[in-house]
């Protein structure tokens, strides 16, 4: 009986070898400042992003060597290197994503415009929220600080309507169980106030969707303002009122890259131009009574 013949190695076709090599797409595209790392992975599976010719898919590595497009055109990557920040002081009626299906304002239209790269929010206010918003080029950056392990304090001006009693603070101190798990305020100060109407001062550790409205909420009460004061270190400045942006200063950007646990990037400031309509914005209200603040806010 005849045997079968082997195949011999000539016949196999080998394993194709699987490298790691390089880094993921969506934090190339994030640090060259095209949004954060999440919005990046959309824009993938969207199939916006080509590599090498080729639609990409979520895993795939690049060095650089690699040739990568977004929405057909090549992205660029000198700027990578340098970063700016920026911080503004949203008014209510504006939304943080943007564009919006209901024609809304939103808080990307009175920033800056760039010539490369994009503005990335780092964090979100909801509609009725004012205060400060910080903005980056540096996807690194913001992607770090809106992780849930970042743990960056974030302060609130809030007004309550209602009969706010003691327990109903400690309550609020020691964690309340909402739709979304346990929240808890990590401090709450009384801003003064009498009546139904009351100021406080609280800190988040977290950034959760309506957190503060919904913790105030779980105890009958209710808010009829919000506005942020600080994220961090750094606070909002009484001159920079609703719909301005400043650039930030050497030392706050310093304290984001420190609270990100990042080594900080080369700045790169504002145009001339810029810096022209940044002032010319502060001397337009010069004048008007200054909101109410605490301490730098």
């Amino acid at each position: 009986m005849a045997k079968r013949p082997r195949k011999g190695p000539a016949t196999q076709e080998p394993a194709r070898p699987v490298t790691k090599a390089g880094e993921k797409l969506q934090k190339v595209l994030a640090r060259a400042g095209l949004g954060s790392r999440r919005e990046m992975e959309r824009w993938i599976e969207e199939g916006r992003i080509a590599v090498n010719g080729k639609v990409a898919r979520l895993g795939d590595r690049v060095d650089d060597r690699t040739s990568i497009a977004v929405d057909g055109k090549p992205l660029a990557r000198e700027g990578a290197q340098q970063a700016r920040c920026i911080l503004y002081h949203k008014p209510t009626g504006e939304v943080c994503t943007r564009s919006d299906p209901e024609g809304r304002r939103t808080v990307f239209q009175r920033l800056p415009k760039l010539k490369s790269g994009r503005w990335i929010s780092i964090g979100r206010l909801d509609f009725n929220t004012s205060g400060l918003l910080l903005f980056t080029t540096d996807g690194d950056l913001a992607n770090a600080l809106m992780h849930p392990s970042s743990n960056i304090e974030r302060e609130y001006m809030v007004r309550v309507m209602g009969n706010v009693q003691k327990e109903m603070l400690q309550r609020m101190i020691e964690g309340v169980m909402l739709d979304d798990g346990v929240a808890r305020f990590a401090d709450i100060q009384d801003g003064g106030g009498e009546g139904i109407n009351r100021w406080f001062y609280v800190v988040l550790m977290e950034g959760r969707n309506r957190e503060v409205r919904r913790l105030w909420e779980s105890q009958g009460l209710t808010v009829s303002r919000l506005k942020r004061v600080r994220y961090g270190e750094v606070f909002i400045p009484s001159r920079v009122k609703q719909g301005q942006w400043v650039e930030m200063e050497l030392k706050e950007i310093k304290s984001l890259y420190r609270m990100a646990g990042l080594p900080m990037k080369d700045m790169k400031r504002g145009t001339a131009k810029e810096r022209e309509v940044m002032e010319r914005q502060f001397n337009k209200r010069k004048g008007r009574a200054p909101s109410r603040s605490r301490g730098k806010s």
